[in-house]
């Protein structure tokens, strides 16, 4: 797996904090950037955060793109509507060879036979193809295993969304990983923004209730 920041609004920090200003003083658009040192900026982010005002942080954005991961794992990306997607397509792209992704739960025993099966739906894949049906039909026998690559584009508050469903233990494993690994590069842009993003029992208590995992995280 890899998830690689590759586009991101222009000083993400100043533009929220500007954003902030105008909406709590009567200064005009033109001077909305002026005086907000870095310290300035942290307090406007600090404040809006704690007053859960959080339309600001909508208009800075960050595009990830991210490879390695299973139709699985992207089936569950695609339910946060609030998000532009582009992803591979197994219609237009055809597979000699294939990655495909191993559950860690899959026992040594049992990890021959779900290589096996694997292996065999792409030499049925093939076979498919060489007979003439088109891409588009032959990937229908192509399991949820199979690597793809996609590009996703957030703001940032859908990232928080996004980060306090899927950092979660409960999340499923390989998506909470492919989000941490998402929240670790947007730190690095931002840390002030996403300074308490992850799973909600990082900043507080645990939403899960009954179900929860009863095992607060840490901060990333």
């Amino acid at each position: 797996m890899e998830v690689r920041l590759i586009r991101h609004t222009p000083k993400p920090e100043l533009l929220v904090a500007s954003a902030a200003k105008l909406c709590y003083s009567k200064v005009g658009i033109e001077d909305i950037t002026k005086n907000l040192s870095r310290d300035k900026q942290n307090e406007f982010i600090k404040k809006l955060l704690k007053m859960g005002h959080l339309s600001p942080f909508e208009h800075i954005s960050f595009t990830f793109g991210i490879e390695g991961i299973s139709r699985v794992c992207t089936h569950q990306f695609v339910r946060h509507r609030i998000a532009s997607f582009s992803q591979q397509s197994q219609r237009y792209v055809s597979f000699d060879e294939a990655e495909y992704v191993i559950p860690p739960a899959i026992k040594k025993s049992l990890k021959t036979k779900f290589e096996k099966y694997t292996e065999d739906s792409l030499k049925f894949y093939r076979q498919l193809i060489e007979e003439g049906v088109a891409p588009e039909d032959a990937r229908y026998i192509l399991p949820q295993s199979f690597c793809t690559k996609i590009v996703v584009t957030m703001n940032a508050r859908e990232l928080f969304h996004f980060f306090g469903l899927r950092c979660c233990n409960r999340a499923q494993w390989e998506i909470r990983e492919v989000a941490e690994a998402m929240l670790t590069e947007a730190k690095k842009i931002a840390p002030n923004i996403f300074s308490d993003s992850g799973a909600p029992c990082v900043k507080g208590a645990c939403p899960e209730g009954e179900l929860s995992c009863g095992k607060p995280k840490k901060r990333l």
